[in-house]
């Protein structure tokens, strides 16, 4: 096998949005970005890559929390390298015997263009300036352009919060985002769907 090793998180997770990897083993304790982090973040990205956390935390709490953000296996500090290597070898059989679907990692829309992997939107050629939670917001609305997304979905997708009546943190964010996606040119992109939420489409 061949094995690339990283020096911290952030790096990790760099690595994983930009090479192709059949496997990424993830300490959950790591300098910069924890384990956790890194693999929510990859696949919020569409990243899908079979995942095998490594931890000194033994408290079955965190073992659920990290199959639950799609790890494939949890392996617990002390262990013998044959037993780490042998779950390796499962998952890889696991993954070659049921091929992954491959999850697209760039989106258009009419003249809008979306980047995952570079972390890159632009439109009409032009790049948009946005924060990383417009691009969080963007990527869910282009991934089922044409479908109407209600508030209570966008808090929890994005934000990772239940929706409150009270907060406007959603519509704020989508303000911001039509002023750059939007407000600049003649053909509007993202619709407010009265009482119930909204949609990216190209209309009449």
């Amino acid at each position: 096998m061949a094995v690339d090793v990283t020096p911290s998180g952030s790096d990790g997770l760099h690595r994983l949005l930009t090479e192709q990897y059949d496997l990424a083993i993830l300490d959950v304790m790591l300098p910069g970005l924890d384990g956790w982090t890194i693999l929510e973040t990859a696949r919020r990205a569409g990243n899908r890559i079979p995942v095998l956390f490594l931890t000194a935390r033994d408290d079955v709490e965190d073992r659920v929390r990290g199959l639950d953000l799609g790890a494939e296996d949890y392996l617990v500090k002390p262990f013998a390298f044959s037993e780490l290597l042998a779950r390796v070898r499962v998952i890889l059989r696991r993954r070659d015997a049921v091929p992954m679907a491959v999850e697209a990692t760039r989106f258009e829309l009419a003249d809008l263009s979306l980047d995952l992997v570079k972390h890159r939107a632009t439109r009409g050629g032009e790049r948009l300036d946005l924060t990383p939670k417009e691009f969080s917001l963007l990527t869910l609305l282009i991934k089922r352009a044409g479908e109407v997304q209600s508030r209570t979905v966008l808090a929890d997708q994005v934000w990772d919060m239940s929706f409150d009546s009270e907060t406007n943190v959603v519509e704020v964010a989508i303000r911001r985002l039509r002023t750059k996606l939007d407000d600049p040119y003649p053909v509007k992109l993202l619709h407010t769907v009265r009482g119930t939420g909204y949609v990216l489409e190209v209309r009449a």
